[in-house]
């Protein structure tokens, strides 16, 4: 290693941020496949991204600088062009003089210090800052270049004279020309660029929608669906057929619906996409979702839950048995939950298993079971068969039938720790609904501890935050009113570059919390209507997802069209 590396490298050591074994790996690995070590630790999990920011600036004597909070000069594009920032990974933040700072987030690449400085003629001044800021940064200074590359690849495409080939019967030589197609560059370059421009979006799904003479392309973002560029008709079955060669489909088959997945590198990280295909009138509805293991955060202080709710759910997930039910609807993070309370409890001393359809990320230290019905093997049946692999802790992911009902609870009436969702509209919904499917009120409230009703609201981008105060009328009904009965201030988003003019960045959760205490296993065992069980709640201090969200907005968390958008009922009154 040279002085630089050992003085950062001795900073983490000397911090406790890095482990000497963990340093031997990966040094033993960039000296097998070249590499950067800073790279390769933040790869590797080994380091975080903003402690090896730290260690560099005090190894290296750099200070850090935020881009987030600049406005960068759009006089100095002429200085560095895109092509060169991309390449090199640096962006220009100030000319004074014949000196210009630029932020990188390599500053040890002497030989990209080298070219910026032979091209622009300039004493180049490095400045620190993270990978993800200065990705962000380009983007924003030069434009996303991915929708300039798909509008222009539209304008090709519309005056090419690709072949054009209509759905129908399938055969080998319809099969030959689509494979062909799929090769030409206009396909190849679309679809990247859709999918480039998906990851870099945080979309969570693409929809690409054939019409009769058109196609909609759809990202949805932040649980909402934004339309974007979309391709001429004409290239929408050798587009779908190339997405079928990635996820290793069978390209001639489009009278079925068809599922797979495959494995897309986007700014150098490695991006899993499902895949599910339907035929539809006009051609193949495609829907693919993105699953990014950099994006997702399983930890249970961060997702947004309510102090106290979050320690209740806490002490009932440390309990040896017992299970916790959550519930909302599709997409409202159920999953993610449960996910960040096995994080919590996972250790070496538990075996900790999940069925799940399909498996949504791979947790390392749990055994996972993916559902396959067209095989029989059902949650029921998967159920049955990891119960005879001594777990302690299980998670079901999704209690559909009775016959799944009846055996989660068996098992967590057997001393197993068991967590599943439910599609109901509320907490107190999912101890009715099991109720419904046939399991004994007796039976529920020997083992459910507690049930999260969930939804996922929208926050509003702290880059372009601004106060207001709202109507009288609305802040009086709300109860957003301060001791003289004016209106407070809250915050919405004006909508900028970063958050693609939303006014919203990031999603957080509300919840409502419903503890089965002695008085609610009362109500229970009487089979009382789930009006009666929430009134019950609220009186032992459960909040309404109404009433959670109101609170977020009395933070400047979210806004009060978010909240209208995700809850539902009449205002409740705190």
């Amino acid at each position: 290693m040279s002085s630089l590396k050992e003085r950062i490298v001795s900073v983490l050591l000397t911090r406790q941020l890095l482990k000497q074994e963990q340093l031997d790996q990966a040094l033993a690995e960039v000296q097998k496949d070249g590499g950067s070590l800073q790279k390769l630790l933040v790869e590797k999990g080994f380091v975080k991204e903003a402690d090896l920011l730290a260690a560099l600036s005090e190894g290296l004597g750099i200070p850090p600088i935020s881009l987030g909070r600049l406005k960068l000069d759009p006089n100095l594009k002429g200085l560095i062009s895109r092509e060169l920032a991309s390449q090199y990974q640096v962006v220009p933040v100030s000319c004074i003089g014949h000196t210009l700072t630029v932020a990188m987030s390599d500053p040890l690449n002497v030989f990209a210090l080298d070219t910026v400085a032979a091209m622009t003629g300039l004493t180049i001044n490095p400045m620190l800052t993270t990978s993800k800021e200065l990705r962000e940064a380009i983007d924003q200074y030069y434009g996303t270049g991915v929708e300039e590359t798909l509008r222009e690849l539209v304008r090709k495409a519309e005056t090419d004279s690709l072949e054009i080939i209509q759905e129908g019967g399938g055969g080998e030589d319809e099969a030959d020309r689509l494979l062909r197609q799929t090769q030409e560059a206009p396909v190849v370059k679309f679809t990247d660029a859709l999918l480039t421009k998906a990851v870099r979006m945080h979309a969570s799904d693409v929809l690409i929608e054939p019409r009769e003479k058109t196609v909609r392309v759809r990202y949805r973002v932040d649980g909402i669906l934004q339309e974007s560029q979309a391709p001429p008709k004409h290239l929408h079955n050798a587009i779908v057929s190339r997405i079928k060669i990635m996820a290793e489909l069978n390209i001639a088959e489009r009278r079925l619906p068809q599922d797979g997945h495959f494995n897309f590198r986007v700014d150098e990280r490695g991006i899993d996409f499902r895949v599910s295909i339907l035929p539809a009138t006009f051609g193949g509805n495609v829907c693919l979702r993105i699953l990014d293991k950099g994006e997702i955060k399983l930890d249970i202080n961060t997702l947004g839950f309510d102090p106290g709710d979050l320690e209740r759910l806490k002490d009932c997930a440390r309990r040896p048995h017992g299970m916790i039910l959550a519930t909302g609807p599709t997409g409202s993070g159920k999953t993610t939950t449960l996910y960040s309370l096995l994080k919590m409890i996972d250790a070496p001393e538990k075996n900790i298993v999940t069925v799940e359809d399909p498996v949504e990320f791979e947790l390392g230290g749990i055994n996972q079971v993916n559902v396959r019905s067209e095989i029989g093997l059902s949650f029921a049946k998967a159920l049955r068969s990891i119960l005879r692999q001594d777990p302690d802790v299980i998670m079901v992911g999704e209690i559909r039938d009775t016959e799944t009902a009846d055996m989660a609870v068996k098992s967590a009436l057997t001393g197993h720790l068991v967590l599943s969702t439910l599609h109901t509209n509320s907490a107190a919904g999912c101890v009715v609904r099991l109720i419904n499917m046939g399991i004994e009120p007796f039976l529920l409230n020997s083992c459910v501890m507690a049930a999260v009703g969930q939804r996922l609201v929208r926050k509003i981008c702290l880059k372009c935050l601004e106060r207001y105060h709202p109507a009288k009328g609305v802040a009086t009904r709300l109860g957003l009113v301060d001791d003289k009965g004016e209106p407070l201030a809250l915050a919405r988003g004006k909508g900028c570059r970063s958050c693609f003019q939303s006014g919203y960045a990031g999603r957080e959760v509300i919840a409502e919390v419903l503890i089965l205490t002695p008085e609610v296993r009362e109500r229970v065992l009487k089979r009382a209507p789930e009006r009666e069980l929430e009134a019950l709640a609220r009186q032992q201090g459960m909040q309404m997802l109404r009433e959670q969200g109101l609170l977020k907005v009395r933070q400047h968390i979210t806004t009060l069209d978010e909240i209208f958008r995700t809850t539902s009922g009449d205002v409740v009154e705190a």
